[in-house]
């Protein structure tokens, strides 16, 4: 990783700024992957397989992440992998507003970092930060254009949250194809 993606990490690592680090989390979950990541995945927040090994998208709705990706002919080394909230919320409700802005300077800073050409909002969480108003439903699959951090015409590409195709078995294929659309956008940008 890049010195400063290193110095962001560190940050987090110690960060006290809300209360999710006193709910039961054991430790921060920084994000990972690749500093020259040109697409970079933003998720909700760690579960508990990734409260306990302290990396993104390490349980089941992870491996289903990995495998998805791998089809698209890429792998988690060659993205950037992390969450709006970096400590996992108790009983994996959902982030509240609080905990999400107190994280918020640390993903701009990682956006910047990395300066992506597309980011990739998994589930409803992490698009109503980037692009409020929309709904998940009727615009997954669909790359946006938008202000982004670093970027007057940041591309952001809302999908499903791995963990809803977990859950209801019918998202499953359409997630498929949605991810099976990266290589081609990004190839596009």
């Amino acid at each position: 990783m890049s010195d400063l993606l290193d110095a962001i990490r560190e940050r987090i690592l110690k960060c006290r700024l809300c209360r999710l680090c006193e709910l039961g989390a054991t430790r921060a979950v920084p994000g990972e992957g690749s500093d020259k990541a040109e697409i970079m995945f933003i998720g909700e927040g760690p579960g508990s397989a990734e409260d306990a090994q302290g990396k993104p998208f390490v349980g089941a709705a992870g491996k289903f992440l990995t495998r998805m990706l791998e089809e698209t002919g890429l792998s988690r080394d060659d993205v950037f992998i992390t969450n709006i909230v970096k400590h996992r919320p108790p009983e994996n409700r959902d982030p509240l507003p609080e905990e999400i802005e107190a994280c918020w300077p640390y993903l701009e800073e990682q956006v910047k970092a990395l300066k992506p050409k597309l980011i990739v909002l998994l589930g409803r969480h992490a698009m109503g930060r980037f692009l409020p108003g929309l709904k998940i439903s009727e615009v997954h699959g669909q790359a946006k254009r938008s202000k982004g951090i670093w970027s007057d015409k940041q591309v952001y590409f809302p999908v499903y949250h791995p963990a809803s195709a977990l859950y209801n078995p019918g998202l499953r294929q359409t997630l498929i194809n949605d991810m099976k659309k990266i290589p081609i956008l990004l190839k596009k940008i």
